[in-house]
């Protein structure tokens, strides 16, 4: 703890890469306003995520957040969890998250469970677990921003993946869908909604009144990441049936597009981080 003015006052590490290029994105906007933000009631340093862990030991809390996929760095961001561990520093988000964090076998585990997710396999065996399909979407089990991925023909699906080992791809059938839609939770309370109308817009982005069912489609997956407190970002894809299918559970830093909410909930949203943050390190 630091003292300024008299009060003690929690110091936060905040990772993130202000110069990550992602497409339709400025990640550094968004982090910059948070840490603006977050002074009001921390002592906020920023830091790359290459220079996390050597930087543990100077704070009270880390907030993860717009660091760009590990895959980029992952023997740091590996020292990174281990060096958490060792101190005992509280880490926002938990490092136990089993979605996005941990990879992208749990789109395979909810998938075999049963759970409204996009039909998902990992294996050639299991290819006949998925609906046919005229196309189906291949891409690696550990890729991030859409790096890597491929469309292969129905009729060509067995071929492609007869030389891939097991476990390294995902194979989905390509779906036809209205729009992808991502509610955003802080802890386990839901913040806002956010759609993109036009499918091939992915980030041009517009409030989604969320309805009951939609939220408790939501939920359900919060429940089972089981997190007890944190950011996560539900997507979501409407299909042409209506129906949601998950497409993915970012636990990790998930981009909130703070831009694209109006103020009222932007200042909501940051009053409860505030808050869960302050409950995590007081």
């Amino acid at each position: 703890m630091t003292t300024r003015h008299g009060v003690r006052r929690p110091s936060l590490l905040l990772v993130t890469d202000l110069g990550y290029q992602a497409r339709g994105r400025r990640y550094c906007d968004e982090d910059i306003f948070l840490s603006s933000r977050l002074r009001e009631a921390f002592d906020v340093a920023l830091c790359h995520p290459r220079d996390a862990a050597a930087l543990l030991d100077r704070s009270d809390a880390v907030l993860v957040r717009n660091s760009g996929p590990v895959l980029h760095y992952p023997e740091a961001y590996e020292a990174f969890r281990a060096r958490a561990v060792e101190l005992r520093v509280p880490v926002y988000n938990p490092l136990t998250g089993q979605g996005d964090m941990a990879g992208k076998e749990y789109l395979v585990e909810l998938s075999r469970a049963g759970f409204p997710v996009i039909p998902t396999v990992d294996r050639a065996a299991d290819l006949g677990l998925l609906p046919e399909a005229g196309e189906y979407a291949v891409k690696p089990k550990l890729g991030a921003d859409s790096e890597g991925l491929r469309f292969v023909a129905g009729s060509d699906i067995g071929a492609e993946l007869a030389g891939e080992a097991d476990g390294v791809l995902l194979v989905q059938p390509r779906i036809g869908f209205r729009y992808e839609v991502s509610f955003y939770f802080v802890d386990q309370d839901f913040q806002y909604a956010l759609y993109a109308p036009d499918p091939e817009r992915r980030w041009v982005l517009e409030p989604y009144a969320a309805s009951a069912e939609d939220l408790d489609f939501a939920r359900r997956f919060i429940v089972w990441n089981s997190l007890p407190y944190g950011i996560q970002r539900v997507d979501a894809c409407r299909t042409a049936e209506g129906e949601l299918l998950l497409v993915e559970l970012e636990d990790l830093n998930p981009y909130l597009s703070l831009d694209r909410v109006g103020e009222e909930v932007r200042e909501a949203f940051v009053a409860r981080l505030t808050a869960s943050l302050a409950s995590m390190t007081g």
